[in-house]
């Protein structure tokens, strides 16, 4: 069995999006602990399930993310490269924890669409990231979404 998440396709089991975007919330999260304490992420996941009110968060979606993001991260930086601005070792880390997080959107999780992967980015680099990383944020993932979703995008 593999470990990449099938695409859900079923829009008559729509998501709540509060709870997604919790998900989201936690998941960056989740990602920046992995990539600078280099934990398990067995460990980190019931670290945030246990340290954490998950009674509004889409827990499935957070799973999905957490593991989904490290299992693929080859791709997903392979991916992200040519749409940044600098090079990868340049990006901070909460950058590249929300930079992955979309790629992985983008690219596995086709039931999301672009325009809320890179608005949803945009809104937690404003929270997390430094002052201006939106604005690379959202350029790198347009940039992204035009390769990837070129198909959704031009509907």
């Amino acid at each position: 069995m593999s470990d990449k998440p099938l695409p859900r396709k079923d829009k008559s089991s729509r998501a709540n999006p509060g709870a997604r975007r919790k998900a989201r919330h936690y998941a960056v999260q989740a990602l920046y602990q992995w990539e600078m304490a280099g934990a398990s992420l067995n460990n980190i996941e019931a670290e945030f399930l246990a340290d954490n009110d998950m009674n509004h968060v889409d827990v499935e979606y957070f799973r999905d993310i957490l593991k989904g993001v490290p299992s693929n991260l080859s791709e997903l930086d392979e991916m992200l490269m040519p749409c940044l601005s600098r090079d990868m070792n340049e990006v901070t880390p909460v950058e590249k924890a929300i930079l992955r997080l979309a790629a992985f959107e983008l690219a596995h999780r086709i039931d999301v669409p672009y325009k809320v992967v890179i608005n949803e980015s945009v809104e937690l680099s404003k929270k997390f990231g430094a002052t201006e990383s939106h604005k690379f944020i959202n350029g790198a993932l347009d940039q992204l979404a035009q390769t990837v979703r070129i198909v959704e995008i031009k509907k």
